[in-house]
């Protein structure tokens, strides 16, 4: 399978030392949908940055489905679409004008990118608003206009800076579904997002970033059977003020109604579940602590930074 992405060494430092980067190599394969992940100061916006020619790299090489971004920027730019973390468009334009005068940066014409702005504000949920201005539109459709405008030149990659931050649940699963359906169409999709749930639902491949290096690359299946405890929350029926039936798993009652239990791979939920129905400990609801990528995360990162700093 070719690649929509190649980044090679790359390397940013900013004139007082700082190195945002410290020579990343990633590669990201034709049809993927692929989460880049890292904390705040991490490098990843800066990578993305670099990506989509918003910041200056200090070295290395980025291509875009074979095309340097050196030597072709203009064939390069013009297969990819981008949804930045910022609203970065005129509040006073009106809703269609803001995608067809995208469109123009890329020389298409005026009746074919009517056409487009039509068809992705639909997608959307916001052709009935296509003639208005845009500071009328509440912020979880800013979030949908940008990704509609990032459409507008049908780009083969589609990068999206933290896409749902700030939107509730109900359009958070919205956009996961356009999102998909936009990759099982063939776009290559990029997420960067805080929300790792969102990563772990749509994304093939993962990458985490820490330091302005990259720690983990891999596939999320192999990823995610790497981890090795999971903590599960039950929300119990009765009360209870203790459980000697579970002696030989490490747990705690955060009141008399929650219990935490950590499993280690290889024990079942479904024999849990028979220990505490035999015991008479009524299990109203349950739910992991944390999501499973948070936890490898949280767990990849921590020892990233011992290593560092022993």
């Amino acid at each position: 399978m070719s690649s929509a992405l190649q980044v090679s060494n790359l390397k940013k430092i900013y004139p007082n030392g700082i190195a945002a980067l410290k020579g990343i190599d990633l590669e990201v394969a034709e049809g993927d949908f692929f989460a880049l992940l890292g904390q705040n100061g991490a490098g990843k916006s800066t990578t993305i940055g670099i990506i989509c020619s918003l910041i200056n790299k200090t070295s290395g090489s980025i291509r875009i489905f074979g095309h340097d971004m050196d030597t072709a920027q203009a064939k390069a730019k013009s297969l990819i679409g981008v949804v930045p973390q910022e609203m970065n468009f005129g509040l006073f334009e009106n809703i269609s004008q803001i995608l067809v005068n995208q469109a123009g940066y890329y020389g298409i014409p005026k009746h074919i990118a009517m056409k487009r702005a039509e068809v992705y504000l639909n997608e959307m949920g916001l052709w009935h608003m296509h003639d208005q201005p845009a500071f009328r539109l509440s912020g979880g459709m800013k979030r949908r206009l940008m990704i509609a405008r990032a459409m507008i030149n049908e780009p083969k990659l589609l990068i999206l800076d933290e896409p749902t931050a700030g939107v509730d649940i109900e359009l958070r699963h919205t956009l996961w579904r356009f999102l998909s359906f936009l990759n099982k169409q063939g776009t290559t999709i990029i997420l960067t997002t805080h929300y790792l749930e969102e990563a772990e639902h749509l994304c093939k491949n993962v990458a985490i970033i820490d330091h302005g290096e990259i720690i983990e690359n891999a596939n999320m299946k192999s990823l995610l059977n790497r981890l090795t405890v999971q903590t599960l929350v039950f929300d119990l029926e009765i009360p209870v003020t203790h459980l000697p039936m579970l002696s030989h798993y490490r747990h705690r009652l955060i009141d008399d109604t929650t219990l935490e239990v950590e499993l280690n791979r290889g024990q079942s939920i479904n024999d849990l579940f028979q220990l505490l129905t035999s015991s008479h400990v009524q299990v109203h609801s349950m739910r992991n602590k944390t999501n499973r990528l948070e936890e490898l995360f949280i767990h990849l990162v921590s020892a990233n930074n011992k290593s560092e700093n022993p």
